[in-house]
């Protein structure tokens, strides 16, 4: 039985490759339990891969990935499938079942691993509608019906329809306005605090990373830096420095440490 002060994800030695194109050469990286980890890199370096192989749904070339004590691609395959009820996924821009209302996706995890009769899967649909901040006149609309903010808050519904102890969100904030990317943050935050789960968030967005972040991951040169923003900003690298004490990195910073406007 694994102790609560084992990483949640542990990810040792990992290789993925395309063919001769290597994207992760004997990647390490601990995720830890209750933390949010922001995932950063350039094109290319392969953080949507990375997140699939956490996951399950691309094993590495080579390398462990494991999750809460248990190596993921070494189990059998119920066994896995019990473990990936752990976990749920926003995919960008939710990446809902277009054919589906939004009741019919938060419920598709359940279909897939439970066995409860309808009235309570729309009992617990509702529940997590609610969690996201969206009304209970969403459940029977469909994703096409739906801007693109709320569709990100159906799909990280459906990410929680098992009660997962990890969310990973893969650019949970592209595409949205300031004002509704600081709203989707801040209900990370909320669910983070309230259901104390564990966050993977893979972001373009430095106001996102300053905001509410424990720690950052930098795919860097087929393996990963991590640390805090503190640190990353003192880290010598070319990269790194562009991107953390670049215009946006220095804006989004001092807009966190700037004073409240009188009247706030």
């Amino acid at each position: 039985m694994p102790s609560d002060t084992e990483p949640a994800v542990r990810l040792v030695d990992i290789v993925n490759a395309f063919g001769r194109h290597v994207v992760h050469d004997g990647l390490n990286l601990e995720i830890r339990r209750g933390e949010i980890l922001g995932l950063v890199g350039g094109s290319g370096s392969g953080k949507s891969v990375l997140l699939r192989s956490i996951v399950g749904l691309r094993q590495p070339q080579s390398g462990r990935v494991v999750v809460f004590g248990e190596d993921l691609y070494a189990l059998d395959a119920e066994r896995r499938r019990s473990l990936q009820a752990r976990w749920g996924v926003l995919f960008q821009d939710g990446a809902l079942f277009s054919s589906l209302s939004v009741r019919e996706n938060i419920q598709v995890p359940m279909r897939e691993q439970l066995d409860l009769p309808r009235r309570l899967m729309d009992e617990l649909a509702a529940v997590r509608l609610a969690l996201v901040g969206l009304s209970i006149d969403a459940a029977d609309q469909y994703p096409s019906e739906l801007s693109g903010g709320m569709r990100k808050r159906a799909g990280l519904a459906r990410a929680l329809a098992l009660d997962p102890e990890i969310i990973l969100l893969d650019e949970p904030t592209a595409g949205l306005d300031p004002i509704g990317a600081a709203s989707f943050d801040e209900l990370i935050l909320t669910l983070h605090e309230a259901l104390g789960l564990t966050v993977v968030m893979i972001t373009h967005d430095v106001d996102s990373l300053v905001r509410i972040t424990d720690r950052v991951a930098v795919l860097l040169n087929k393996r990963c830096i991590v640390a805090t923003l503190s640190e990353l900003r003192a880290n010598p690298d070319p990269w790194v420095q562009a991107y953390f004490n670049g215009p946006r990195g220095r804006a989004a910073l001092a807009s966190e440490h700037a004073p409240p406007v009188a009247g706030d």
